[in-house]
């Protein structure tokens, strides 16, 4: 039988599995992923924007494989970091970690929920994040079957460990798997990043999202932040690059900042988010998303999409009105959006917007996004031509002075638009209750330092 599987793929030509890893592919949990959007309600907006959460995963896997095999490479390796990760003198093991690895990029989004990211902060449970059902879904009975009957077999704990990463709390990860995890989920150059942009750029229809990816992965390399900065040869390494991909490695975060800026953060796509959130809640029992896994596994953005349809057409239904919009493209205009000029004089001018729009058209006629930060400077480790270390905010400017992508948005029904937009434009109008939002978040302050202050007491009163 066929060993060997190519799966064609518009971003990276071929991607080839085994037919161990086929049958991970051919999972329910993984199969879901079809019909899981990438990018939400996007399409909505950039009408090729209808890719799903699959081929995405299978872009990870893809990408995870070749970044394994260019950062375990020998002549890629210095002594001093084999020194500090033995494994990576294990020859013999790296088809294991390497299979690792790409079953874990596989699986890494399994958790997601209907329209991946637009919903998942307001209805899941308490503690519950689309990583902790991946978690969960990896370690699985059916999954953990798959694994450990593969050639090598993979310990589905491992592979979750990786799939999910650190997040907060690194002390569970020794260094060899915080490598691994990095490798999938890392801030700088994780491939579940580089695969996303890539794809999103394409399917959007968009030039934003595109970089020298082919550069930056060849790049890569395990380094000591330290080395050549200071006599410690024990720091722990991590994944930055020569010094030869540092102009690919701008272009990546540069291609985020302007992604987040033109697709992710892009004000319709914001509100038809928050419509979907309004018609969740009022549909889902309880207004949550339930973390049962069987549950889980049965709801996809089909069944959405038809319950949306559904209550669109019958008037009585507590979800109508959300659906109406969703249904028919009737969604809340874009009032206000943050200026910079605004936050000289109030830190969340959107807010203070939004309380005016409130009180003056009723707060079921607005509705807010509140300030939302992602990217900015980032530091990773670059090795130069002199085999010294060195930062990347030390030697790169466009590193250095990169801005956070910063959103805040305003809006309200669409019959109110007109009048409210001609209200808030009259002189001193918006002027008048940023100043005024301003004092009161002031005051706020003093009272809070005045109380501080007189509850604060010294070890004699205490005693």
């Amino acid at each position: 039988m066929k060993y060997l599987h190519e799966l064609r793929d518009p971003v990276h030509g071929f991607i080839v599995i085994n037919s161990h890893e086929r049958r991970v592919l051919d999972s329910e949990p993984v199969q879901r992923l079809r019909h899981i959007s990438q990018l939400a309600l996007s399409s909505l907006i950039y009408p090729g924007a209808t890719h799903r959460r699959f081929e995405h995963s299978l872009g990870v896997m893809h990408l995870a494989g070749e970044a394994f095999d260019v950062l375990t490479r020998y002549e890629n390796v210095s002594e001093a970091v084999r020194n500090v990760v033995p494994q990576l003198n294990e020859r013999e093991n790296l088809p294991y970690w390497r299979s690792v690895v790409r079953m874990a990029a596989l699986c890494h989004d399994l958790g997601h929920l209907p329209f991946s990211h637009a919903a998942e902060h307001d209805i899941l449970p308490k503690g519950v994040t689309h990583e902790t059902l991946s978690k969960s879904l990896i370690e699985s009975p059916e999954m953990s079957e798959i694994f450990q009957s593969m050639t090598p077999p993979l310990v589905p704990s491992v592979v979750s460990k990786i799939a999910v990463g650190p997040g907060k709390d690194s002390s569970n990860f020794n260094v060899w798997e915080a490598i691994l995890s990095e490798i999938v989920t890392g801030d700088a150059f994780g491939v579940d990043r580089i695969d996303y942009l890539l794809r999103d750029s394409l399917h959007a229809g968009v030039a934003y999202g595109r970089f020298d990816h082919l550069r930056l992965m060849q790049s890569l390399r395990l380094l000591q932040p330290s080395q050549g900065m200071d006599d410690d040869s024990s720091s722990a390494p991590v994944v930055g690059i020569d010094s030869g991909g540092l102009n690919a490695a701008e272009a990546l975060l540069l291609a985020r900042y302007f992604m987040f800026g033109q697709v992710y953060f892009h004000h319709v796509r914001v509100i038809y988010d928050i419509h979907l959130i309004d018609f969740l809640r009022k549909w889902l029992p309880n207004g949550q998303y339930s973390s049962n896994l069987r549950t889980h596994l049965d709801t996809t953005d089909n069944d959405v999409w038809v319950a949306i349809k559904n209550a669109a057409a019958n008037t009585s239904d507590p979800a109508h009105g959300a659906a109406v919009r969703l249904q028919r493209r009737e969604h809340f205009k874009r009032l206000y959006e943050r200026r910079v000029s605004d936050v000289d004089i109030f830190s969340e001018p959107g807010a203070a917007v939004r309380s005016w729009a409130e009180e003056k058209y009723g707060a079921d006629a607005v509705r807010y996004r509140r300030p939302y930060k992602s990217g900015g400077s980032l530091e990773f480790p670059v090795r130069q031509g002199d085999g010294t270390v060195a930062s990347s905010t030390s030697i790169s400017e466009t590193l250095r002075r990169l801005p956070a992508n910063t959103s805040e948005l305003v809006f309200i029904r669409p019959d109110l638009l007109a009048e409210a937009r001609t209200e808030l434009s009259k002189p001193g109008v918006m002027e008048s209750l940023l100043q005024k939002a301003a004092e009161v978040e002031a005051e706020r302050e003093d009272e809070e330092a005045a109380t501080s202050a007189s509850t604060t007491s010294s070890p004699k009163e205490e005693q």
